[in-house]
């Protein structure tokens, strides 16, 4: 029987991107997007999904004041997590797990941003999660100017020099990833004009970005791969 995946989008080119084939190749057939902010949010198809998947966007995760569908979004996290089912969190998607359990989100310290790739150090923890094929060092792509304090009683996966919590699991089928596996580097120039604004506040060089991209992008699939393969067998367990 084929599965299905439900992802909540909060900018149109920050989608499952690698994820979405090899999730197909994994027999998830069916692939649905909900738009926050315009499409309803419904609680029953949810729940239904094989897996929901939280996607990444420019806003804060405690900014449901300016953006009242993120009441809704935890909500519907609240109840998955509650549920035990397959649960994965991307960037603002781990931000708002991470709120579901009680964790604050914060700025980062002195406003800096971590935009650009850089390569995980796993904890002990991490060495023995999904996590683990990262251990190779294969860079990933950071791009969050916020970051989660961890749940408690949950231990932090990975860190980088300048964000010590960047992924935690709650649980076998809920995986919450501050970092981006998922972002197709052929399609890198999307991500540089949709966030031009704040590359340019960040001071980032766009033109490096764009060279680590092209040197370190093509090994992000193998990556999501492997840990896919890690996570999602034990999602079903």
């Amino acid at each position: 029987m084929s599965k299905t995946v439900l992802a909540l989008r909060h900018l149109a080119f920050e989608d499952l991107g690698l994820l979405e084939p090899l999730l197909r190749e994994r027999g998830y057939a069916r692939i649905d997007y909900r738009d926050a902010g315009v499409d309803a949010l419904d609680a029953a198809e949810a729940e239904a999904a094989d897996l929901l998947v939280v996607l990444g966007g420019p806003i804060g995760a405690e900014d449901e004041a300016l953006y009242p569908f993120l009441a809704e979004e935890l909500r519907l996290i609240e109840q998955r997590l509650a549920a035990g089912r397959p649960l994965l969190g991307v960037c603002l998607g781990a931000q708002l797990m991470a709120r579901a359990l009680g964790a604050a989100v914060r700025p980062m310290p002195h406003g800096r941003k971590e935009i650009g790739f850089a390569p995980l150090s796993l904890s002990e923890a991490g060495l023995a999660s999904p996590l683990a094929p990262l251990r190779a060092g294969q860079p990933v792509l950071h791009w969050h100017g916020d970051q989660f304090a961890l749940p408690a009683g949950l231990p932090s996966l990975a860190a980088t020099p300048l964000c010590p919590h960047q992924a935690f699991m709650a649980g076998p089928a809920a995986l919450a990833l501050q970092f981006h596996l998922e972002a197709d580097p052929r399609r890198i120039e999307q991500w540089l004009i949709g966030h031009a604004a704040e590359l340019g506040q960040a001071g980032v060089d766009i033109a490096a970005l764009r060279r680590d991209t092209a040197l370190h992008g093509p090994g992000l699939r193998a990556a999501l791969a492997a840990v896919l393969d890690a996570w999602l067998p034990g999602c079903a367990a």
